[in-house]
């Protein structure tokens, strides 16, 4: 609360204002406040912390097609993310032109889908080289047969697939490719003005070069839009990396198989000796009854061991370790 005047105080006042001493717009500088627009038709939903840790997801998402699509294309893949943005479906969807080839995902736990759209040179470059062609594009576009939408589809599902391990720090997702449209106007699965996510990736297959994008609404990450940023994202990877993934590769690992060999001597005979060979022969070897044998594990000589046997087996006995590489 401010100062109260005193009488002769506002009296002064009053005198002065009368007389024209006083202007009481130049009494005090108002600080002016700074006003944001805010646009409702466009919220701002995803911020730019949610758009930078999609880019590190999708970057892991990137280098798993690049080593992934080689198997099935049978040439070079190179795969880049270029960027991420805010956009509303309304502006995603205009930007698309007919044919064209939408994936429409099931994000499954998390309700609703998300949209991996693809360019048609890349659908065609796909096609042709799982047909056994070079994998030129065509020099025009037409739309995709049902043959060609099956090849395609199983590409997509690989793609599709491969998005699970990217998420798993930030959700246990089980997605599923529900179908594929070549017309935008049947892809209507959210509102216009729906804000959305768009992380546009480059996809190199030889010399074809195209656009990937993939479209995920934010009532799609609503549930889990705390976990999208980079803090959570580190810190859940390095856990992951330093505990349970390495339980996993060490179980593997153990699991593993390998061959074990003992020689239990070497000789060299002709091949008409060999051929004449008949029950009851003997070959003389190279190694004596006392002898120690060579054991490799692999192609690799790892111990020495005496021969044996255990119960109805033969066997050898590790007498000492080779630990040079």
């Amino acid at each position: 609360m401010g100062d109260v005047l005193s009488q002769n105080e506002i009296d002064n006042l009053l005198s002065a204002l009368s007389s024209g001493e006083f202007d009481p717009n130049e009494a005090g500088d108002v600080e002016d406040k700074q006003v944001k627009d805010y646009d409702f038709a466009r919220p701002s939903k995803f911020t730019k912390e949610h758009l930078r840790t999609l880019v590190f997801i999708f970057e892991h998402y990137a280098r798993l097609l690049s080593t992934n699509l080689p198997v099935y294309l049978r040439k070079n893949v190179q795969v880049e993310v270029m960027h991420s943005e805010a956009a509303t479906y309304q502006e995603f969807s205009n930007s698309l032109s007919n044919p064209v080839l939408l994936g429409v995902i099931n994000f499954a736990p998390l309700e609703g889908n998300i949209i991996m759209e693809m360019s048609t040179g890349l659908g065609y470059t796909i096609v042709d080289r799982m047909l056994g062609g070079g994998g030129q594009p065509l020099e025009k576009n037409r739309e995709f047969t049902e043959i060609e939408l099956t090849i395609i589809e199983r590409i997509m599902v690989v793609c599709t697939n491969l998005l699970v391990e990217p998420w798993q720090t930030v959700q246990q997702l089980e997605p599923m490719l529900e179908r594929i449209e070549t017309n935008s106007q049947f892809a209507q699965f959210v509102t216009p003005n729906e804000m959305t996510s768009i992380i546009t990736m480059s996809i190199k297959v030889g010399d074809v070069e195209g656009l990937m994008n993939i479209c995920i609404p934010f009532a799609v990450l609503e549930p889990v839009i705390d976990k999208v940023n980079t803090k959570y994202w580190y810190s859940t990877s390095t856990e992951t990396e330093n505990g349970a993934y390495r339980d996993y590769l060490e179980e593997s690992l153990q699991r593993a198989h390998v061959p074990v060999r003992a020689i239990m001597g070497r000789s060299a005979i002709s091949v008409n000796d060999f051929i004449h060979l008949q029950p009851g022969d003997i070959i003389k070897v190279n190694t004596k009854l006392e002898d120690e044998l060579d054991v490799y594990v692999g192609n690799i000589k790892k111990f020495s061991a005496i021969p044996g046997a255990y119960e109805d087996s033969y066997a050898v006995k590790i007498k000492s370790i080779y630990r040079e590489e």
